[in-house]
C-alpha cells in the first residue's frame, strides 16, 4: 500500500513552530518511502476560527519548502479537504455508530451534567466525567424508553451523540515511536461525538477522514496520544483497519516544560512559523534544525538539506524524550546557510531589504563590496543592513556601549589619523594605506592599537564593532570618511 500522510492542522491561530515541526517530519515520511503529503484544514470549531489562518498555515508550509500533494488549495480524490465541507459525511457515520450499539443520543442540558458532577465531587469522586457508570443516571438513548428518544428526535430536542465506551476493556497498539501502547477504557469518558451544532468534535472527524482519504500513517505531536484509545475504539466499532500510529516527543523549552506561547516569548524565541518569515530566516536552516528537534540520522551529521532530509528520514530514529529548543543552535544553522549562499544570491535580497528600509544601495558592485565584507559576521539576512547601514548613509547616532569608550584623549587622537590619511590621494585610498595610517599614528603617540582604532571605527560607522575598518574606509572613499570625522568630532566633542 502506498504511504499516505496527513497534516492536520486547526485554523485556530498562526501556524505554531511545533506544528511546523509535525508538518515537516510527515512530510519527510512521505517523501522518504514516495508517498502522498495531504493538508486537511480541521476547522470543526467554528468559534475559534481565526481569520486568515489557513493561508498563513499554507503559506508556511511553501516557504518552508513542503510541497503539498492534495489540500485545500490542491484538491485530489478524497476532498473537501476542509471538515466543515464535510459535514454530511460525519453525521451519517455518527447515526452508523448509534445503529450499532456503539454510540448513543444524549439529551442532557449543560446544568444537568453540571449538577452530575457537583453531586459526584460531593461524593468524594474528585474529577467526575460522564462515562460508563454516570450515563445510567443521565438523559440518554441507554436509559429513556425508545418511544420516548424517537419523540425526542421527532420535536427537535436538542441532543450529542455519545461514544459509548466499553467498561472493561485494554485498548493495545504499536506505536512506531513508543512501542507498544495500552489504556484501560474504564479511565474514559464517553466522547462527544457530534455536537449539538451538528457538527463532529474532532475524535468522530479526525477517525472519519483519516479512514475515507486513505491515511495509512498517522504522525503527530504526544499531546494526542491520550486520544488514541478513543481513536482505536472509533475503528473497532466501524470494522476498520486503522493506521499504523506515531506519537513525536514535545518540544521543551529551555527552562523546562512544553514550549508554550507564554514561555517562547519570555525566552526571547519566536513562536510562530510567520515570525520566522518576517524575522528573514534562512528557511533552510529552520527545516534542518527542526529536524533534528526530537530525531537523528544516527551519525555526527547536522547538515542536510531537504532532498537529504528526505532520503534519511526514519521514525524508528525519532526519540521518546522531549527536545529542548536551542535558539543559539538554531542561528548557527542560519549562519551556516548564510555562508554558503553565494553572493551574488544574496544581492537582491539584501538589495530589497536595504530599500524597504529607505537606503540608497548605489551600484550592484558597490553591494558586493558591502555584502563580502559582512558575509562572514552576520547570523541572520537582516543583519547585512542593519551592520551594514553605514555603508550607506553617515551615522545619525553613535553606539551608546562604543562610546562608553569614547575618553578625554580620543578625539585628539582621531584629528592625528584624520590629518594622515587627508593627505593620500584618491588613488592611495585604500585599505593597506589606511592601516598604515593608523599604525603610525599609534607609534607616535605610544598607546595601544585600540585606544586609536576604536575612536576611529565609531566617528566613521557610528558604531564599536563591525567588518574590516580600513577596507570599510576604502569602499566608502576619502570624501566621505573626512566629512564624517568632522561631523562626529563637532558632536562627540
Amino acid at each position: 500500500m502506498s504511504v499516505r500522510v496527513r497534516f492536520a492542522p486547526s485554523p485556530t491561530g498562526f501556524l505554531h513552530i511545533g506544528g511546523l515541526r509535525t508538518a515537516l517530519y510527515n512530510y519527510l515520511f512521505a517523501r522518504h518511502h514516495g508517498g502522498t503529503f495531504v493538508l486537511r484544514i480541521e476547522d470543526t470549531d467554528q468559534n475559534r476560527y481565526v481569520e486568515g489562518a489557513e493561508e498563513d498555515i499554507i503559506k508556511s508550509l511553501e516557504w518552508a519548502g513542503m510541497t503539498i500533494d492534495e489540500g485545500p488549495n490542491k484538491p485530489g480524490d478524497v476532498g473537501p479537504y476542509r471538515q466543515s465541507e464535510r459535514k454530511t459525511m460525519y453525521a451519517e457515520y455518527a447515526k452508523q455508530l448509534v445503529d450499532g450499539g456503539h454510540a448513543y443520543y444524549a439529551f442532557d442540558t449543560t446544568e444537568e451534567i453540571d449538577e452530575m458532577r457537583e453531586r459526584l465531587k460531593k461524593s468524594g469522586n474528585p474529577s467526575p466525567s460522564y462515562d460508563s457508570i454516570t450515563r445510567q443516571s443521565m438523559k440518554n438513548s441507554l436509559t429513556l424508553p425508545q418511544d420516548e428518544v424517537e419523540k425526542r428526535l421527532e420535536n427537535g430536542d436538542e441532543y450529542v451523540i455519545r461514544l459509548k465506551v466499553p467498561r472493561r476493556e485494554t485498548v493495545k497498539f504499536e506505536d512506531l515511536v513508543r512501542g507498544i501502547v495500552s489504556f484501560e477504557t474504564g479511565g474514559l469518558d464517553d466522547q462527544v461525538l457530534m455536537k449539538s451544532d451538528g457538527m463532529p468534535t474532532y475524535h468522530l472527524a479526525n477517525v472519519v477522514d483519516d479512514h475515507t482519504m486513505g491515511i495509512t500513517h498517522v504522525i503527530r505531536g504526544e499531546e494526542w496520544l491520550s486520544s488514541a484509545p478513543k481513536h482505536m475504539l472509533l475503528y473497532n466499532a466501524f470494522g476498520w483497519e486503522p493506521p499504523t500510529m506515531a506519537h513525536l516527543p514535545l518540544i521543551m523549552s529551555p527552562s523546562g516544560g512544553k514550549l508554550s506561547k507564554r514561555k517562547a516569548e519570555s525566552e526571547g524565541i519566536p513562536v510562530n512559523t510567520k515570525d520566522y518569515i518576517s524575522g528573514n530566516y534562512e528557511p533552510e536552516a529552520l527545516v534542518n534544525f527542526l529536524a533534528y528537534l526530537g530525531w537523528s540520522p544516527g551519525d555526527d551529521s547536522e547538515i542536510h538539506d531537504m532532498k537529504e532530509l528526505c532520503e534519511l528520514f526514519a521514525l524508528d530514529r525519532v526519540s521518546k524524550g522531549g527536545a529542548v529548543f536551542n535558539h543559539k543552535k538554531l542561528m548557527w544553522y542560519n549562519e551556516h546557510y548564510i555562508r554558503e549562499t553565494s553572493v551574488s544570491e544574496l544581492v537582491p535580497r539584501i538589495k530589497a531589504l536595504a530599500e524597504a528600509q529607505g537606503f540608497d544601495t548605489k551600484d550592484e558592485e558597490y553591494l558586493t563590496k558591502v555584502i563580502e565584507l559582512l558575509h562572514e559576521r552576520v547570523s541572520k539576512i537582516d543583519e547585512f543592513v542593519s551592520m551594514g547601514s553605514f555603508f550607506f548613509e553617515a551615522p545619525k547616532e553613535y553606539d551608546e556601549n562604543a562610546l562608553k569608550k569614547w575618553k578625554e584623549d580620543s578625539a585628539g587622537f582621531v584629528k592625528a589619523y584624520e590629518s594622515k590619511i587627508e593627505a593620500l590621494s584618491e588613488s592611495d585610498f585604500i585599505a593597506a594605506n589606511l592601516k598604515s595610517a593608523l599604525e603610525e599614528t599609534v607609534a607616535e603617540n605610544e598607546v595601544g592599537f585600540g585606544k586609536v582604532m576604536m575612536p576611529v571605527r565609531i566617528v566613521t560607522t557610528g558604531q564599536g564593532f563591525g567588518p574590516d575598518l580600513f577596507a570599510s574606509l576604502e569602499l566608502i572613499g576619502k570624501e566621505e570618511t573626512l566629512s564624517r570625522i568632522d561631523s562626529a568630532l563637532k558632536q562627540l566633542t
